[in-house]
């Protein structure tokens, strides 16, 4: 198991007022809303969450590192674990001929809304029960889940990941925090995140769930 931040260039070229988003507005009804997974939070006011959530080729990059290193060729198959609206698998699909894709995303409003080439390989579900049968993807990845979810749950949703895929090609990140600064403003930005941990707590998370496959953080700097 090898930690692998592949999404913090990305998360650092937004911007993020983080203190604003406290004392601007009540946080914790905005959290509430956001928590609800419908149109607020992926296309309603920033408050909210994404602030507009629209297909602008930014995964591609990331589709092209994935498929790199985890030797992705045209007849395999990768999942989506909280695809939302499907923008990373759509990227797969552009990169290599003939793959199979599947995505699960909890939120009706996202795969309602997904990106319409992809949206027929899309459903509705929940990490913790995957409606996969064992060992069926070459290649699983789930990006901004798992810290959504209570303890509880994510005890249940990691080793769901690991039985769907084949092998140790899998690839988990969660928001973290490597220091009180860091904790802070995650604290101050985030509106969905239920379980709060530093790496090496959710290495150990892995370890206890039988994980295999790699992992990496976006932090809040």
């Amino acid at each position: 198991m090898s930690e692998i931040n592949l999404l913090q260039s990305m998360h650092a070229s937004t911007r993020r007022n983080y203190v604003q988003r406290v004392v601007e507005h009540d946080k914790a009804e905005s959290a509430t809303v956001a928590r609800q997974w419908g149109r607020d939070y992926w296309d309603g006011d920033r408050r909210y969450g994404y602030g507009g959530y629209r297909y602008d080729g930014r995964w591609r990059p990331l589709a092209q590192t994935l498929i790199d290193r985890y030797g992705i060729k045209p007849g395999m198959s990768v999942l989506d674990v909280g695809c939302g609206k499907g923008y990373l698998l759509y990227e797969f699909t552009q990169l290599v001929p003939d793959l199979t894709i599947a995505g699960i995303d909890i939120s009706d409003y996202g795969i309602a809304n997904a990106k319409e080439e992809v949206r027929p390989q899309l459903e509705v579900g929940s990490a913790v029960k995957l409606p996969y049968p064992d060992h069926s993807f070459d290649l699983v990845v789930s990006l901004g889940v798992l810290h959504n979810l209570p303890l509880e749950d994510v005890f249940r949703a990691v080793p769901e990941i690991e039985r769907v895929g084949r092998g140790a090609s899998k690839y988990l990140m969660v928001e973290s925090f490597r220091n009180e600064r860091e904790k802070a403003n995650l604290l101050y930005w985030q509106l969905t995140c239920l379980s709060f941990h530093g790496p090496e707590t959710w290495a150990w998370i892995y370890d206890k769930c039988g994980y295999r496959g790699d992992h990496g953080f976006i932090f809040f700097e």
